[in-house]
């Protein structure tokens, strides 16, 4: 795929056109900036891109840049991932003899470890697996763990592809089975020799968005087979009977003991919102704004806790429609104001946001150190996979949070779209973070597809022509909202679905949260509360973190999907939150998940 930044020169109409959307999608998604995951160099390219086109629009940049960087970018530091540092080490010790492992040869951390260290008795718990649905299959029935470092078995008793297990054997799934279950800490073993998963590089070394409670490492297959043998056990064996008999056979390993120091150390990348604007021609309106958005990042190669739909794969995630169809937008528009700056009332501010997909970063970022002040701030409008129109049908987003938005979008869709208009302000775009400061917001979407957070996302599967029309719409709401006469009123939105809530997929329940992916706390942190939930009646509010869930420890968002797992609409729950330096107490009654 060509990767080759377009020239300048190719860019020169000041109106919006299919031609220019092209080239700015092509590039953007192309192979040489590699998915453009925040923090790696394929973003950056993309940052100067986008960058230097804001700069032949001759877009007023605003920051102060450091050497070699840019008066548009507006820089911002974040938690890349995780690793293991220098102080790891892992001793097994049978009958007084001990064994200490190399890490990276014979064991290896996992980066999503607890940092800590321990001296506990072993115990061989199968898979590892706690499933208590259809397919009633639990490792740890009938044992007691508590206090002990489980070792387990890669995958599950039907092998590593899909099957009835597929929910249960991720590492994540085991490793809250073996915390819940009051374990001290977990060993993976690797597959064995031969098959799939027997390296000890087979084990993603990906951060997921926080930590594990427990340690937790992987050991060589190899190791853990000379250890049962000392003991009369044969590894083969038993993970055959488990194959077979489908039933659990987990047992303790008396005189054996475990020996663990865990040291993860947090990465810290840089990436950075590319941010110009343009300064209204009215005295009167000039210090009112509005901004118009779209996030420039992606996936990069994917890979497990990449968000990637395609978790086995390795390969560049183009992102063609996710988002360089938004970043393309946001080109278009900037160049069509650019050349009409002395009609604009208000000022307009464009920004490209980098970090969505790790949790909506730049805009939480954005929010927090506004180029104007937030309450100038009179409407954001997001543009978040604009190009794939099917049917000329275009979901808009954000209808109730102004009682202005449902004139203005449908006197402006001159071109006939099929509008699909939807109330909620919230949602899984960087929009959120404006509407959780009470501005107003429009989201512009095109609907999902097949080729959603694969990497099969690709530039020529774009439709020019479609998102030309939802470009030139865009264009027209902003110029109506910019030079209006007054600014719209914000109102809190109805709620809809809960997309981008902290529900996961499948669960029965919300409380109607909504999860700050920015802040690396230990909790559960909120931007807010979707109006009329459970979260709002019970009296919790942006900032608050969650640490308890119905008599649940609460360390991360996966902690508090978990406890959501097994309530139904209608059980009643006490939440603990920290809110500053206050810990207080709540009851909410749960609802149906919609």
């Amino acid at each position: 795929m060509a990767g080759c930044a377009p020239p300048a020169n190719e860019f020169t109409s000041p109106e919006i056109t299919s031609q220019e959307l092209r080239e700015h999608v092509r590039y953007l998604a192309s192979d040489e900036l590699k998915g453009r995951r925040a923090g790696e160099e394929g973003n950056r390219q993309a940052a100067g891109y986008i960058a230097a086109r804001f700069n032949q629009y001759a877009l007023t940049a605003p920051f102060q840049p450091r050497p070699g960087s840019s008066a548009y970018l507006q820089e911002f530091t974040f938690v890349s991932s995780r690793r293991p540092g220098k102080k790891n080490s892992l001793r097994l010790t049978a009958n007084s003899v001990s064994k200490d492992f190399t890490p990276e040869r014979q064991y290896r951390t996992l980066s999503f470890s607890a940092d800590t260290s321990l001296t506990a008795p072993l115990m061989f718990a199968g898979y590892g697996i706690s499933a208590h649905d259809s397919v009633q299959f639990d490792d740890y029935a009938g044992s007691n763990v508590r206090g002990k470092v489980v070792v387990v078995l890669r995958y599950s008793p039907s092998g590593p592809g899909e099957n009835s297990f597929t929910r249960y054997m991720s590492i994540s799934e085991k490793t809250f089975a073996a915390r819940d279950s009051g374990a001290a800490g977990i060993i993976f073993l690797t597959a064995p020799a031969g098959s799939e998963g027997a390296e000890l590089s087979s084990f993603p070394q990906a951060a997921p968005l926080s930590v594990s409670a427990i340690p937790c490492v992987a050991l060589r297959w190899e190791e853990m087979q000379l250890i049962l043998a000392g003991r009369g056990k044969d590894l083969a064996a038993i993970q055959k009977h488990l194959d077979s008999a489908k039933t659990p056979a987990s047992f303790a390993l008396p005189g054996v003991t475990v020996s663990l120091q865990t040291q993860i150390e947090k990465v810290i990348a840089t990436t950075a919102n590319i941010v110009g604007y343009l300064p209204g021609s009215d005295p009167a309106l000039k210090d009112e704004a509005v901004l118009v958005g779209a996030h420039m990042d992606h996936l990069g190669m994917g890979g497990e806790g990449s968000g990637s739909l395609s978790p086995g794969t390795s390969a560049i995630h183009h992102g063609a429609d996710d988002n360089a169809s938004g970043s393309a937008g946001l080109l278009e528009l900037a160049q069509y104001f650019a050349a009409h700056r002395g009609e604009l009332k208000r000022t307009i501010i464009l920004a490209a946001f980098s970090g969505e997909e790790l949790g909506l970063l730049g805009s939480a970022y954005y929010v927090k150190n506004p180029l104007f002040p937030l309450d100038k701030t009179i409407a954001m409008l997001n543009m978040d996979m604009v190009g794939r129109l099917r049917d000329s049908v275009l979901v808009v987003e954000g209808m109730g949070t102004s009682p202005r938005w449902d004139s203005i979008v449908r006197r402006e869709n001159r071109d006939s779209l099929a509008l699909k208009l939807k109330p909620d302000g919230f949602g899984p775009s960087d929009h959120a973070s404006f509407y959780a400061k009470d501005i107003p917001v429009i989201f512009f979407f095109t609907n999902m597809h097949s080729d959603y957070h694969r990497p099969s996302d690709t530039w020529d599967k774009i439709n020019y022509a479609g998102e030309q029309k939802v470009v030139e719409l865009v264009q027209r709401v902003t110029e109506s909202i910019a030079n209006a006469p007054s600014r719209p009123q914000f109102t809190r939105a109805a709620s809809g679905s809960m997309a981008g809530s902290g529900d996961r997929q499948g669960l029965r329940v919300s409380l109607g949260v909504i999860p700050d992916y920015s802040e690396d706390v230990q909790g559960l942190k909120i931007t807010g509360t979707r109006p009329g939930s459970p979260a709002e009646k019970a009296g919790m509010k942006a900032e608050d973190i969650v640490i308890k869930f119905d008599g649940m420890d609460v360390k991360n968002i996966y902690d508090f999907m978990r406890g959501l797992e097994g309530h139904k609409p209608g059980d009643k729950v006490a939440i603990v939150v920290k809110r500053g330096i206050e810990v207080l107490s709540f009851n909410a009654v749960l609802e149906a998940r919609r």
